[in-house]
């Protein structure tokens, strides 16, 4: 197991020289009553803002007329009849949404207060809060009130925001997430799209003072961020099955029971820090995304990805904690006319640590019974006095350090413990059939959802011993050398997108991006130097574990070993888009 004082940066950030930035609820307000009078102000928001707060907040704001944009929603009886084929009944999974947040809104509220705002305009301000409050009418005046997924979930937990027009705060986390993803993430993500360039200023109130920042700030930060590599904010959460390896590594709070994940690259839930004169603004990620999908992705990964971006890493931390449960992912086909998704959770296990114990469960036994195995699993579920033999019909690999697995979809697979997993996967994030969970509980002390009925529709009977062998563990293939460097393909697999390449190295090594998008991890030493052969770009230093982001704009990059690395062995592994 690695030793030595932890480096990890949990706040990584973008510095932005001579931003503007406006802390604390007084200077805020002060500043945009200074652009008032007379005027047309719209606070546009994301879900998961402390809605009531904010509006209190902003009624301070001397005005003529204050608008609560949500009192012009259609009923909530009606919000979820239209939004019901999408959230479904299911317990975890629904359908991506379609719907525009146009269709939130009852025409004849919007006619009556459209006729009052007529009625008193020019006469003071006139104040509109709420999601989609810009479409009223034209603003002078419009602000944003943005919010981090992951920050959103925390609040779900909580019990603390409602779901797009409903009131769920009593319904399950896992109820509330899939509203937020199948539906109205969907919604406020495509009506955010058309207003980043009015956008006037935008808000953080992720943490407890408020932060403002203008257009030309904003602006800096997204420009600058696309044309360098960059990290974005990690986030921490336990599991069942979690360990200890990342409450040392990542200098995480010692008295949480254990960390089960690292999500460390999902720029649909991570957040991007913007360092201004010492304070850091907070916003999502996925805003880089959209706003700079051809120069973070590369032409050929946006002409086929859109601004979505497909690649995601994390870690998996089983460190004296338990199995992952036993999964299978769906395969293409499953998943679009299933879920609407445009790809799958392809993905692989790189191993950033093991003991000797460590085991991977992939794939399964050559010329086992597929009826017997399902009949096993379905009485294993049913019946708690029951188990399932996983050693009958699936491989058991013994797994150690820098080892690399790969899981196509429709690949049976789990992680043991006493492993820590580098997951290098396709983006969709919430997309895995549990077929076993080794009889034990979830963190709320309730057993998690099985979804063998799902599972045994997608399992590939055919990814047995002989291929798992011959096709799916340590394909490795050295590609190139040099003086102090190797760099070998570890792969992925022919029907998945992403391709790996594991760089282990002493002295400099050269990286082209290839128009695509690269992501990497150092998984040996210490520490490491980004750096551009051209002065193009800021270095960036990345510690063990941590993940960064190259644009393709990039181009070209040299990846060396710093600090306390000098002379010493390691190790990067990077992910690209196949074409």
């Amino acid at each position: 197991m690695w030793e030595g004082n932890s480096q990890y940066d949990k706040l990584p950030s973008t510095l932005v020289k001579n931003g503007v930035l406006f802390k604390g609820w007084e200077n805020i307000l002060k500043k945009i009553s200074q652009e008032t009078g007379d005027k047309i102000i719209s606070v546009e928001c994301y879900s998961g803002i402390h809605y009531e707060e904010l509006l209190s907040y902003f009624k301070r704001i001397p005005h003529a007329l204050f608008i609560d944009c949500s009192k012009l929603f259609k009923p909530e009886k009606e919000i979820l009849r239209i939004t019901n084929s999408f959230i479904t009944e299911d317990n975890l999974f629904g359908y991506l949404s379609n719907l525009s947040i146009q269709d939130y809104y009852d025409e004849g509220k919007i006619s009556i207060v459209r006729e009052e705002i007529r009625s008193v305009q020019k006469n003071g301000n006139i104040i509109l809060f709420g999601y989609g409050s810009s479409l009223l009418v034209k603003p002078d005046l419009l602000i944003y009130a943005d919010m981090p997924r992951w920050e959103i979930q925390q609040r779900m937990r909580k019990r603390k925001v409602m779901g797009l027009g409903v009131d769920n705060r009593e319904e399950e986390f896992s109820i509330q997430y899939k509203r937020g993803y199948f539906n109205d993430w969907r919604v406020l993500d495509k009506h955010k799209k058309k207003l980043y360039e009015k956008v006037d200023y935008w808000l953080d109130t992720t943490q407890e003072e408020p932060k403002l920042i203008d257009k030309k700030t904003f602006y800096a930060g997204i420009e600058k961020t696309a044309q360098k590599p960059f990290r974005v904010v990690p986030f921490f959460d336990p599991a069942p099955w979690g360990g200890q390896w990342m409450k040392e590594i990542c200098n995480l709070d010692k008295s949480v029971s254990n960390f089960g994940w690292c999500f460390d690259c999902v720029p649909e839930e991570n957040s991007l820090l913007f360092d201004i004169k010492g304070e850091l603004f907070e916003m999502p990620s996925v805003n880089l995304i959209y706003l700079k999908s051809k120069e973070v992705l590369g032409d050929p990964v946006e002409a086929r990805f859109g601004d979505d971006f497909p690649i995601r890493f994390d870690l998996l931390d089983t460190m004296d904690g338990g199995n992952l449960s036993l999964q299978v992912h769906p395969t293409l086909k499953f998943a679009r006319e299933s879920f609407g998704l445009p790809y799958t959770q392809d993905e692989s296990y790189y191993l950033l640590d093991a003991k000797e114990d460590a085991v991977v469960y992939l794939g399964l036994k050559t010329d086992i019974d597929h009826d017997a195995m399902i009949h096993d699993l379905k009485t294993a579920n049913i019946d708690k006095d029951q188990k399932f033999y996983a050693e009958k019909y699936i491989n058991i690999i013994p797994a150690k350090k820098h080892d690399h697995f790969l899981i196509p979809a429709g690949t049976i697979h789990c992680s043991g413990k006493n492993s820590v997993v580098l997951e290098i996967s396709a983006t969709p994030n919430l997309f895995t059939f549990k077929l076993w969970d080794w009889n034990r509980m979830g963190l709320d002390g309730k057993p998690r959802p099985i979804n063998l009925d799902r599972g045994e529709q997608v399992i590939q009977w055919n990814r047995d011993t002989d291929c798992v062998t011959n096709q799916l563990y340590n394909q490795f293939e050295v590609i190139s050398s040099g003086e102090g460097w190797i760099e070998e393909k570890t792969g992925l697999y022919r029907t998945q997108f992403i391709e790996t390449r594991r760089h282990t190295f002493t002295e400099p090594v050269s990286h082209v991006t290839n128009e695509s998008v690269n992501v990497l991890n150092l998984a040996e030493g210490d520490e490491i130097i980004v750096e551009s052969p051209n002065n193009e770009f800021e270095p960036l230093v990345v510690h063990y574990a941590e993940t960064f982001i190259v644009p393709a704009s990039v181009q070209q990059y040299i990846i060396r070993p710093y600090g306390r690395s000098v002379g010493q062995k390691c190790i990067t592994i990077k992910a690209s888009v196949r074409f």
